[in-house]
């Protein structure tokens, strides 16, 4: 038994020191264990596999899985050709290896790689009808030891590998938005089940997403999770504003749901740009005004305060740019308590016509030098790719095809689909398309796109990949638009799922 408190030092002390005793032990006081592999042939080598024991909270490492890992192949071990892998496992869960049981990163490949089956028919066909395929519960088992901080770091890291277009050379346009999942129907919990109406005669669960998409490069970024009954789309994207990686200068676009005070503060706290469309009652508050111009294009200076008394006020000349808020409402940089608390926050509000006599307000801090009206007005615009990016996730990567009850679970699910549709996405957009002298310019068929790089994961499709999908356009019709059509869907059940 080794003592050591730092991670790396232990995992480097064990390949240094390799023993054939088939048990080591490590003291460490770290809630998880970041296991970094450098490359596919270090990865093959590993003898000795970490989990975190119950009993002492240390990190034990069991002698297994050599023979396992030189004869998996390549794609089994490293996901989509990124060359570290890392492994995450919740708080002080026990792992004790069985043969049938699956590996970690075998785990990861097949919640991500799952279609719309049963569970029992995913399990046979990821591992192509073996009579040692793992049981269900074999797989309940394993997935309870996963934490969702392992998919938000995968689709982190995979992303990394590949980098990001950039909009003028410089800027990252990254559209919010939410949407909704039915899952598996459960009146017991009262976080997610919506109780019987007009729409719905028996009720149902849902849980709801706020995720992040770079339009350019058409990709998932980050993703929050909340139950149907508790969702907060203002807490959900000043979270992912807060923890937002990916550098260079991004622009956060979003509609009109994300117009308040405390996401625009967490957005200049992080030195990241908006653009936010804002309700024209929400315009007129700024601004103190009854009606709105047609157009606008101006700068305002607001400060906020938790007292509504103007003795109290720092700033007797500004009295007009004073805003009340509220102890209720939430503001992160003001303390509820302490009613002399000010904070300054500027904006510039510009109003556009979208089409004949109809005009949107977009609340924004990017200078006039850099963004003219019509710049933000196309930056805008392009916002509606996630709400396609929605459509094709849900309906052609199966992100309605759920396979878990408990929310965590779900949200295991759909941050693997997020996985998926990038690696999909990154193909797509490197499949190149003949000009030829047509009456439109043509597309890749995105749909059929995405179904033959998922068969291509799973070894189906042939190795020409780019060749093939280029076979499959469709032409791009300008100026096309239909009007949404809002219905409740209900869940596909456990028990009756399509071949």
């Amino acid at each position: 038994i080794v003592h050591s408190s730092n991670e790396k030092a232990l995992y480097h002390t064990l390949q240094e020191n390799p023993s054939k005793c088939n048990r080591l032990t490590f003291k460490c006081n770290a809630l998880h264990l970041f296991l970094h592999f450098n490359s596919i042939e270090h990865c093959r080598n590993l003898k000795y596999i970490p989990f975190i024991c119950k009993t002492d909270r240390s990190i034990v490492f069991f002698y297994h899985f050599t023979n396992t890992l030189n004869t998996m192949p390549m794609s089994d071990i490293i996901f989509l050709g990124c060359f570290q892998a890392f492994i995450f496992l919740s708080c002080f869960a026990v792992c004790y290896y069985k043969k049938q049981n699956p590996g970690l990163v075998l785990i990861f490949n097949l919640i991500i790689s799952m279609e719309s089956g049963s569970l029992n028919h995913e399990l046979l066909k990821f591992f192509e009808y073996d009579s040692s395929v793992p049981t269900g519960s074999a797989f309940y088992q394993q997935r309870s030891k996963l934490s969702v901080s392992a998919f938000r770091h995968l689709l982190k890291e995979f992303n990394l590998k590949f980098p990001l277009e950039k909009f003028r050379g410089k800027y990252y346009l990254i559209a919010c938005d939410g949407s909704e999942f039915n899952i598996a129907r459960n009146p017991n919990n009262p976080d997610t089940f919506h109780e019987p109406n007009g729409k719905s005669l028996s009720g149902f669960n849902m849980v709801h997403t706020i995720s992040l998409y770079e339009v350019c490069s058409k990709r998932y970024l980050d993703l929050e999770v909340q139950p149907g009954r508790l969702k907060n789309e203002f807490q959900a994207i000043c979270n992912l504003m807060d923890r937002y990686a990916y550098g260079g200068s991004p622009i956060f676009i979003a509609d009109r749901g994300f117009s308040s005070y405390n996401v625009f503060a967490h957005a200049i706290e992080n030195n990241v740009d908006f653009l936010i469309r804002a309700k024209d009652l929400n315009v007129q508050h700024f601004l103190g005004v009854g009606t709105l111009p047609d157009k606008l294009d101006t700068t305002i200076e607001l400060i906020l305060t938790r007292t509504q008394s103007k003795k109290k006020h720092k700033h007797a000349e500004k009295e007009s740019q004073y805003r009340y808020i509220c102890k209720n409402i939430a503001f992160d940089y003001l303390d509820p308590d302490d009613i002399s608390d000010e904070y300054l926050l500027k904006l510039r509000i510009v109003r556009v016509e979208v089409s004949d006599g109809v005009f949107e307000n977009i609340i924004t801090t990017l200078s006039e030098e850099d963004f003219t009206p019509d710049d933000i007005k196309y930056c805008y615009n392009l916002r509606w790719g996630i709400e396609t990016s929605f459509r094709d996730l849900k309906h052609t990567i199966g992100a309605t095809n759920l396979h878990s009850k408990k929310t965590e679970y779900v949200a295991f699910e759909l941050w693997s689909k997020l996985i998926l549709y990038n690696f999909c996405s990154i193909i797509i957009l490197h499949v190149p398309v003949k000009s030829m002298d047509r009456k439109y310019e043509y597309q890749v068929n995105v749909s059929l796109a995405m179904k033959i790089c998922f068969d291509f994961l799973r070894g189906v499709a042939p190795p020409n990949l780019e060749s093939l999908i280029s076979k499959y356009i469709l032409p791009i019709r300008p100026d096309r638009n239909y009007a949404r059509q809002h219905r409740v869907q209900k869940p596909l059940s456990f028990s009756y799922r399509f071949v």
